[in-house]
């Protein structure tokens, strides 16, 4: 997998393991234009991992095309995070586990009521792997710290 930008590859790894915000994942629709959404994300083993229902669209676009870009960024100043392009694997068998560990990252608890709402769906989950191809970081952060 190549990269490009400031940081070392163990800085991004690092921005994807601790960064608690949803993924901006982009994939390409039916009629092949291009759709962003957010989802509740893992990185693992070199790889951005996600859960949908499996009725959801994105689930129908990823399996018609796999490829996809995606970014992890934080909306506020100082601007910075991590960006890829890659391919999207889907899994059915991992996803109602990876929901528990979406729920767990994202929630804190499984006793809230949103928590268990999603958990009593967790059967219908589809993990969706997405193996990137490509990483690019930046970071305005001392282009932005000036005077």
């Amino acid at each position: 997998m190549k990269h490009t930008g400031p940081w070392s590859r163990a800085r991004i790894d690092a921005h994807l393991e601790r960064t608690v915000i949803p993924v901006r994942l982009a994939c390409a629709t039916q009629a092949g234009h291009p759709h962003v959404l957010s989802l509740w994300y893992l990185w693992r083993d070199g790889a951005v991992w996600c859960a949908s229902g499996a009725d959801a669209q994105v689930i129908r676009w990823l399996r018609a095309e796999p490829r996809c870009g995606f970014e992890v960024a934080r909306d506020d100043p100082p601007y910075h995070g991590v960006r890829g392009r890659g391919h999207a694997s889907l899994d059915p068998a991992r996803g109602p586990e990876l929901l528990g560990e979406l729920v767990d990252r994202y929630l804190g608890t499984r006793a809230s009521g949103f928590a268990r709402w999603l958990l009593s769906r967790a059967d219908d989950e589809i993990a969706i792997r997405i193996t990137p191809q490509r990483l690019l970081s930046w970071d305005f952060t001392e282009r932005m710290s000036g005077p």
